[in-house]
């Protein structure tokens, strides 16, 4: 465990008081068996070229000690929309993300358990959080030039700016928007699939997802409502991928310095077990959609917010 991640034990365990959400269509919140379906018609007659060799794992199951615990960032959002699909209006590369939730310690698949996830669009920025986000665009092209003749003197004054979306304390939403953003239910082989569109990167971290996994509370026709969070991570993707997004629009009009998967200061540098997807897409077309996997080992009994540290 890094000097970013955080762990509470058992005698910690919160109670999500907020978590009630609405759920985004009739029985959406209750649907279980979906993500299987969904992740199966992904990219129809894509012959995907192999994995970079560091994003690669083993056919056979996997069981993990533990899946790394992350910090939160400053951009969660409690009681988010009951949905997989989660692209909303936003472009970029399609993006197919299936996890499988599991006891580390049996390697039983846990059922009905609560998953979010969260990220920055193709151009960095967080939904509910543009105002704070590190992203960036298109150099406008009626930058002024030369050198100004009236720069401000003196030291600045008030609190600096919250970015970055790694670490720092949590920040409350300056915007109604909610695009990339989603709650989900594991089905009985521990199974969840979410659509969205391939992230992008803002300054200092490199290009990852949030993730949350929640048990012991209560599916209702509302949503999911109750129970403790037993992890809180953040999945990765090797370089090979990211520089491979990076030339593809609106990736490519990014003006924003990329950090590596090495320079990450989040990232422990484990692998799989560290939050590593495995991808698959086709080599020399990107653009056409990547697909995600990976297997999240959890202590169903620990609580692990990532809001401490």
């Amino acid at each position: 465990m890094t000097g970013n991640q955080t762990a509470e034990g058992p005698q910690h365990k919160r109670v999500l008081t907020r978590r009630k959400v609405v759920a985004a269509g009739a029985g959406a919140a209750v649907a279980v068996g979906v993500g299987g379906t969904l992740a199966a018609g992904a990219f129809a007659g894509e012959s995907s070229g192999p994995a970079s060799a560091s994003s690669s794992a083993s056919s056979g199951e996997a069981c993990y000690t533990l899946t790394s615990e992350t910090t939160e960032g400053p951009y969660y959002i409690d009681a988010d929309k009951i949905r997989q699909d989660i692209t909303e209006d936003k472009e970029g590369i399609p993006f197919m993300l299936r996890i499988k939730v599991i006891d580390s310690e049996s390697c039983a698949p846990i059922r009905d358990a609560a998953v979010d996830i969260w990220h920055c669009d193709a151009l960095g920025l967080y939904s509910g959080y543009e105002s704070f986000s590190e992203g960036g665009g298109t150099a406008p092209t009626d930058a002024p030039s030369g050198t100004p003749s009236d720069a401000p003197s003196g030291a600045p004054t008030g609190e600096p700016p919250s970015g970055g979306g790694g670490g720092g304390g949590h920040e409350e939403p300056t915007s109604d928007t909610r695009y990339l953003r989603g709650t989900w239910k594991t089905d009985k082989k521990g199974f969840v699939t979410f659509r969205t569109v391939f992230p992008g990167w803002y300054r200092g971290r490199c290009v990852h997802v949030h993730t949350k996994v929640h048990v012991n509370g209560e599916w209702t026709d509302a949503g999911y409502e109750g129970g403790t969070t037993c992890h809180t991570g953040q999945f990765f993707f090797d370089e090979e991928a990211v520089l491979a997004s990076a030339e593809v629009e609106p990736y490519s009009t990014s003006t924003t310095e990329r950090t590596t998967l090495d320079e990450d200061t989040i990232y422990d540098g484990s692998g799989t077990q560290g939050g590593l997807l495995k991808l698959k897409y086709r080599k020399n077309d990107i653009a056409k959609g990547v697909t995600g996997t990976i297997t999240v080992g959890v202590d169903p009994d620990a609580t692990h917010t990532g809001t401490d540290g």
